[in-house]
């Protein structure tokens, strides 16, 4: 496995934050250079997400794990690679820590993480 963590304290509360990170998702909210997201249902574990990164094709990915104004992660396979992206939200004193976590698994994980992995979770 690779992975790659990328923590950052706001001053905004977590509920803003989470808000903003729903709206992403369920595709209610874009910005210059941001991926397109198309939910397939609710936002929610289970849930099929169509991403569309800028300028690349559409890929499949689910909701593995949800939990309001704390933590949302979905995976995507790619083959036998599988990419695990997970936000998480912590209150701290004056605003909230937030966690973007990318985790690559499966047999070329460490030849693939090096490589691909910061590109991914650059942004």
């Amino acid at each position: 496995m690779w992975s790659n963590e990328y923590t950052a304290v706001s001053p905004l509360p977590a509920r803003a934050i989470w808000d903003a990170l729903k709206a992403l998702h369920e595709g209610r909210l874009t910005y210059e250079g941001s991926d397109t997201f198309v939910l397939h249902g609710p936002f929610a574990k289970g849930t099929r997400v169509s991403v569309t990164p800028v300028g690349q094709d559409t890929f499949e990915s689910t909701i593995v794990d949800l939990v309001d104004n704390v933590t949302y992660a979905d995976e995507t396979s790619f083959g036998d690679t599988k990419l695990l992206f997970r936000h998480t939200l912590v209150p701290v004193e004056g605003g909230t820590q937030v966690t973007h976590r990318l985790e690559i698994s499966g047999p070329s994980a460490a030849e693939v993480g090096p490589e691909l992995g910061p590109q991914i979770s650059g942004d």
